[in-house]
C-alpha cells in the first residue's frame, strides 16, 4: 500500500515496516505482508499517509551511471541527476544496465509502471546497438530465430542493419520482453560482441532530443498511451 501511494518503493516499505516505522489505526505492523483493504489508517514515523500526486519523467541516462537509489560502491546513481528537484520519491520503470544509455523513465505511479514493465503486456523497447564485426542476414535471422542462454531463451521482435563499417556496425533491435542483458548475452551467443547499448524507445515514446544526462516530464498524451499499451 505505501508503494501504491506513491510514498516508497516494495522493498523499501518492507524495510520501513521491519524497523517498525509503521502503524496500522496506531499499532506498529512490522509483518510487511500484513493484509490492508485500504480503508485503514496507514502512519509512516507518525505522520499519516496519502496517495502522492503522480509524476512521470523520461531521462536520457548517461554510460556509466546506475539505476539504483544508493550504491555499496559508490557510483553516481541516476538519482543524482535529480538532485535540487522538487520532486517525490520515485522509481525506475525497468532497467538499464550500468554500460547502457538512453530513455529510462521514473515514476511513483506504480501500477502504471508494472503495466509497462510485466512481461504479458510486451511493450516494445528499440535500442541502437554497436557491435563488434560484421553482422549479415544469418545474424539477423538467428536474431529474431532466437538463441537459449543459461537455460533462458532470448530472441528480438525485430532487428535492422542501421549502417556499417569496416570493423563495426550499428543494428536496430526491438525487444517484447527484457532479460538480464538480454541483448548483450543474445549476441554473445552469436559470437559478437556489444560495444554500445542506446535505448531509444518506450512503446511510442521515443528519446527524441533530450540531451544525455537530462529528464524531462511525461505529457499527458504520453503517459495515456503507455497506460494503453
Amino acid at each position: 500500500m505505501l508503494s501504491k501511494r506513491g510514498i516508497c518503493s516494495r522493498s523499501q516499505g518492507e524495510k520501513l515496516a521491519r524497523e517498525g516505522r509503521v502503524r496500522v489505526d496506531g499499532k506498529i505492523v512490522r509483518d510487511p505482508e500484513f493484509p490492508i483493504a485500504g480503508h485503514e489508517r496507514i502512519e509512516l514515523d507518525g505522520a499519516g499517509t496519502t496517495s502522492a500526486a503522480p509524476v512521470y519523467i523520461a531521462m536520457n541516462k548517461p554510460r556509466g551511471v546506475v539505476v539504483t537509489a544508493s550504491d555499496e560502491q559508490g557510483r553516481d546513481t541516476v538519482y543524482s541527476l535529480l538532485e535540487g528537484a522538487a520532486l517525490p520519491w520515485l522509481g525506475p520503470v525497468g532497467r538499464l544496465d550500468k554500460a547502457s544509455e538512453g530513455l529510462l523513465l521514473l515514476s511513483n505511479d506504480t501500477v502504471w509502471a508494472a503495466g509497462i514493465t510485466e512481461p504479458a503486456t510486451h511493450v516494445a523497447k528499440t535500442y541502437h546497438v554497436q557491435v563488434d564485426g560484421r553482422p549479415d542476414e544469418g545474424t539477423v535471422a538467428a536474431m529474431l530465430e532466437g538463441v537459449v542462454d543459461e537455460g533462458e531463451a532470448l530472441r528480438a521482435t525485430a532487428v535492422s542493419l542501421l549502417r556499417q563499417g569496416e570493423r563495426n556496425a550499428w543494428l536496430e533491435v526491438t525487444l517484447d520482453e527484457g532479460r538480464n542483458r538480454h541483448i548483450r548475452r543474445l549476441l554473445a551467443a552469436l559470437g559478437f560482441e556489444v560495444r554500445r547499448l542506446l535505448r531509444t524507445a518506450i512503446g511510442d515514446l521515443v528519446l527524441g532530443e533530450l540531451a544525455k544526462g537530462q529528464w524531462r516530464h511525461l505529457t499527458e498524451a504520453e503517459v495515456a498511451s503507455l497506460r494503453r499499451r
